[in-house]
């Protein structure tokens, strides 16, 4: 009688879709991509431990978590940086016209 095939690991699944969801889902990305690494670091643990099936969708969850996480990263200090930049630059226009209007 044939064993049955070793069963695949929630985790893993649950990881694949959080690190998806990471990528897909506008300003929480990078949030959900954190939450997608620990949840697929987790599975690559079980699966390692139990013998389980779906190392794959661990790693692919860990990936596109990484991506999801570093694209919103970069979108979040690209923002920051336009809006201190954007401060910094009213604060000497506003210094310098007063500069101006009191000579």
């Amino acid at each position: 009688m044939p064993t049955p095939p070793a069963r695949t690991n929630g985790k893993s699944i649950a990881a694949l879709v959080l690190g998806i969801c990471s990528i897909i889902v506008p300003y929480l990305g990078f949030f959900i991509g954190i939450v997608g690494m620990i949840i697929s670091t987790l599975s690559l643990g079980e699966i390692k431990k139990k013998g389980e099936q779906g190392k794959g969708l661990a790693i692919a969850g860990l990936v596109t978590s990484i991506i999801g996480t570093a694209i919103y990263a970069l979108i979040f200090l690209v923002l920051i940086l336009v809006l201190v930049f954007a401060s910094v630059d009213s604060y000497d226009s506003s210094n310098y016209s007063y500069n101006v209007a009191s000579n």
